[in-house]
């Protein structure tokens, strides 16, 4: 056996939740998503990733009446549910949810750690046309290690931004976790796109969870899934209902890849930073 063999990292059991969120109902939300921690920890799962704004659902006729009253404080009871789950279970689990920035709000992915404590509340950096009267953008980055592994945090639109999920990989991230709000249709077809290339791009594991189903005017697409290194899906829900998607994360698959596909390392070359 290799030294790098022997210095690889146990697998990574991760899951993506697909869900059908009740717009403004952030005690079902909550409750649901506890319910879905305990039953990831069942199968094994260390972390489980949500769509976007996940707590309170993606209904902009209800995000405009209750924000930015209606955000979530990380403190508040809107989030006891999960804390718990992920205090009883060990599990990492990543949730959305509007969060107060001043007079608007941030749409917020938070990392509740395996004890129950927030590991990071990341505020999704790049809004869409229309998220911009509500929403503030965030400034900075957030990466978490769960058993070895570093996670990126991102928050849908972020991924139409290549240099976005890049800089994670470039910081040294293994994955790219990322929740989403994609519609049927055009909203769709980019999604398809989006998250495969950003895994082949970069030589990293995606983790995408969406919604499915209809809130307000939007009809989510579904689709969550888990992308390899080398942009192949590992595992993906359908467009119909919701699910828990669960695949294993593998360093040898990670090493073997960058191994074969060196973009990232070449980039080092090409900026005059890499040893030859």
């Amino acid at each position: 056996m290799t030294s790098t063999e022997t210095s690889l990292r146990a697998p990574l059991r991760v899951a993506v939740a697909q869900t059908q969120a009740r717009p403004g109902d952030t005690l079902h939300n909550a409750t649901e998503a506890a319910a879905i921690i305990v039953r990831a920890a069942d199968a094994g799962v260390r972390v489980v990733q949500f769509p976007e704004l996940s707590l309170t659902g993606y209904e902009p006729g209800w995000l405009t009446a209750h924000l930015p009253a209606g955000a979530l404080s990380l403190d508040g009871p809107e989030l006891t549910a999960v804390r718990e789950a992920c205090r009883t279970t060990g599990v990492t689990a990543v949730v959305g949810a509007p969060t107060p920035a001043g007079t608007k709000s941030a749409i917020s992915a938070i990392a509740v750690a395996g004890d129950g404590g927030i590991l990071a509340d990341y505020r999704k950096s790049r809004l869409e046309e229309h998220e911009r009267r509500l929403f503030v953008p965030g400034t900075g980055s957030r990466m978490l290690t769960v058993d070895g592994w570093r996670l990126a945090l991102g928050v849908c639109y972020d991924a139409s931004f290549p240099e976005h999920p890049r800089a994670a990989a470039r910081a040294g991230a293994d994955a790219y976790l990322c929740g989403g709000a994609f519609v049927r249709g055009d909203s769709d077809h980019r999604r398809s796109v989006y998250f495969p290339a950003r895994a082949l791009e970069n030589t990293f594991y995606v983790l995408f969870s969406n919604f499915v189903g209809p809130q307000g005017p939007w009809d989510f697409c579904g689709r969550s899934a888990v992308y390899g290194p080398d942009g192949r899906t590992l595992a993906e829900a359908g467009d119909r209902q919701a699910e828990l998607v669960v695949t294993d994360l593998d360093d040898s698959a990670l090493v073997e890849t960058r191994r074969g596909l060196t973009m990232l390392r070449d980039l080092e070359c090409a900026a005059g930073a890499c040893v030859v």
